[in-house]
């Protein structure tokens, strides 16, 4: 996956490069910078096989710059991490947009839709420092064209708990600190229970709006660029978006699983905002 936020310290997904301070103990969550989070471990997708995947990207310096990842919901909305819109105007973004039915970023292969942001809404009870609550909505300016390689994501019933092993993906780096990848990537990582990710990162520090997936031998997980992206999973018999990427301590390192929040604990809040 491509550049989103996560440092050496954190898998925090933002927007912008690591500074001083991003490498913090690991009881201590850095603040989000935007650019820095990618998939680890994981393959090539193929066309139209995520096709509820989006880019989402900075216009402010002319061509796209890719930060995060993002969902699509329906043909108005798409949604994404708290984290990844901090600091931008809510009102106003049209500096930013999302680009569906992309795959190689470095290819123009005719099935990319790029559409401008006309309002973001982010959670308003969203932490930056506990990350808590990370979800946000994206409004399109104009609604998508569903497509083989365009179209929505289900989400869970309120409350629904998730099972099994999920896919993540995104265009984010494919090592810790490495470099991103054109085309995008997936990785399938088992979900684990909460003790076992809190007995890792710390009683306070995973909250049950947070779930969380890995090996535990590390090698398979998000990294920079991937945050705010899809973390998909199917034990229900369909596809359905279980968690946004969110944070985590590093990238793929053993013991420290990927933390995403939990669409389950947040589904009433989407059916009332997006609209």
């Amino acid at each position: 996956m491509s550049d989103g936020h996560r440092t050496t310290a954190m898998k925090t997904f933002v927007l912008c490069l690591l500074v001083a301070g991003a490498f913090a103990a690991p009881s201590a969550k850095p603040r989000f910078r935007r650019g820095l989070n990618k998939i680890v471990g994981g393959t090539d997708a193929s066309p139209g096989e995520l096709p509820y995947q989006l880019s989402f990207q900075d216009m402010s310096f002319g061509s796209g710059f890719h930060f995060c990842g993002a969902s699509i919901y329906n043909e108005n909305w798409a949604i994404c991490a708290g984290h990844c819109v901090q600091g931008e105007d809510f009102n106003n973004p049209d500096y930013l947009q999302v680009v569906a039915g992309e795959l190689d970023m470095d290819v123009d292969e005719g099935n990319e839709q790029a559409v401008v942001l006309s309002q973001i809404i982010q959670h308003e009870d969203y932490n930056g420092f506990t990350i808590s609550n990370d979800i946000s909505l994206l409004k399109l300016s104009r609604p998508l064209t569903f497509t083989s390689f365009v179209a929505p994501i289900a989400i869970p019933a309120q409350g629904q708990v998730a099972t099994g092993d999920c896919i993540v993906s995104g265009w984010g780096s494919l090592t810790e600190g490495g470099s991103s990848p054109s085309v995008l990537q997936k990785v399938t990582v088992p979900i684990v229970s909460d003790e076992e990710c809190r007995a890792a990162y710390g009683e306070s520090d995973v909250e049950d709006s947070m779930i969380c997936a890995g090996v535990p031998e590390g090698g398979k997980d998000s990294c920079q660029g991937d945050s705010g992206g899809p973390f998909a999973c199917s034990d229900t018999g369909s596809t359905y978006l279980a968690g946004i990427v969110s944070w985590g301590y590093g990238c793929a390192r053993p013991g420290y699983p990927g933390v995403y929040c939990e669409v389950a604990y947040f589904v009433d809040w989407i059916l009332a905002n997006a609209v």
